[in-house]
């Protein structure tokens, strides 16, 4: 069973309310086992962070990453959090807003060949 901060249970309820539009995009691709009868699910706690989207049973993370994850700071708190997450066993997949906004096809298809050879 994965660690999780319960003081992180309302903000993720916030941000389930308040996806980004590649968020949203995203969500209605691989929601409802869309993708090799994977169950995801979104702004999901895991020890103190809020992923994006987790499906268990593939031990996968998907992070939708806007033009913040692209500072050097923003690249470090990531490495710091792929790492924490990794140490769990879990994979973290990431792509950018403009790569789901403009190419959610090329996206998926991406996905789906990362899960199938995992």
């Amino acid at each position: 069973m994965l660690p999780r901060n319960k003081n992180l249970k309302q903000a993720a309820r916030e941000l389930r309310k308040n996806m980004t539009d590649a968020e949203r995009k995203l969500w209605a691709h691989i929601r409802r086992k869309q993708i090799h009868d994977l169950q995801f699910y979104r702004q999901f706690v895991i020890g103190n962070y809020i992923v994006d989207f987790y499906a268990p049973k593939a031990k996968l993370v998907i992070e939708v990453d806007g033009g913040q994850h692209f500072s050097e700071e923003g690249k470090e708190s990531d490495r710091s959090r792929d790492a924490y997450l990794g140490s769990l066993g879990l994979r973290v997949l990431r792509y950018n807003n403009h790569d789901v906004l403009t190419n959610i096809d090329g996206v998926i298809a991406h996905l789906t060949d990362e899960i199938a050879f995992s």
